[in-house]
């Protein structure tokens, strides 16, 4: 279904670790250019370097805080100056701290929604135009979390129940002008994500645990190549989730 990405334009937040670094890899492989934003300069340039090698595509690397709105704004400014457009976005970013609401710090509290909530309205602010002119698509990164209450977390829970509102609303606003939304939700995924537990996901769990974070870029790269119709949520749980319940 849909089309291949040759010659166009990725744009991926929190592209240095997890699904951010294999979304970078899955859209390559499709033929995109890649413009990887996230904190850390030195592995992103790491992860560029890599995604070069392996698919014979171009790069930028963009460091970037999602939490800061100009920088949001450079950055995808100077991805549209060097290749000319954005065909396709993931809203990826996101960070989870703290437990339960009465133990939670202010800090804590800031720091999910600055980059879950903040973050992701303004990325999507600043690359809707660009998506407009492109008919293009964006993918959000939602969670199992923003569909179902659940005890532990609930902060970080709301902040991806805030993301999928946002993002079919956003869908509702953009459809009727060419762009695609979609949102993506894992439950657990084998990445460096989850060290509220003490530990993270990738040491947690074993190979074949949990879902890997390849499985949701193959997800997010099924959504990226769509045109016309649009899987507007999908859903990508490890199969035995449900049997906790």
């Amino acid at each position: 279904m849909g089309h291949t990405l040759d010659g166009e334009v990725a744009l991926v937040t929190g592209a240095s670790s997890g699904i951010g670094e294999a979304t970078s890899h899955a859209l390559a492989r499709e033929g995109a250019a890649v413009v990887l934003l996230a904190r850390r300069e030195e592995r992103l340039e790491e992860i560029a370097d890599d995604v070069e090698a392996a698919h014979d595509v171009e790069t930028l690397v963009v460091p970037t805080d999602v939490r800061d709105e100009l920088a949001v704004d450079a950055a995808v400014e100077r991805a549209v100056g060097a290749f000319d457009g954005i065909d396709v976005v993931v809203n990826n970013a996101g960070l989870a701290r703290g437990s339960s609401v009465e133990d939670m710090t202010t800090d804590e509290y800031r720091v999910m929604t600055d980059t879950n909530v903040d973050g992701v309205f303004f990325v999507t602010r600043a690359v809707l135009p660009h998506l407009k002119k492109s008919s293009g698509n964006l993918v959000f990164v939602g969670s199992f979390a923003g569909q179902y209450p659940r005890s532990f977390n609930p902060v970080y829970a709301a902040t991806k129940w805030w993301v999928r509102g946002f993002a079919h609303s956003v869908e509702a606003d953009v459809g009727d002008e060419g762009v695609g939304v979609s949102v993506v939700n894992p439950s657990e995924v084998r990445t460096e994500f989850g060290d509220i537990y003490g530990e993270s996901f990738e040491d947690r769990f074993d190979p074949g645990e949990v879902t890997e974070p390849s499985e949701i870029a193959d997800a997010i790269c099924f959504c990226a190549r769509q045109e016309r119709s649009t899987v507007s949520e999908l859903d990508l749980y490890r199969r035995d989730k449900f049997s906790e319940w």
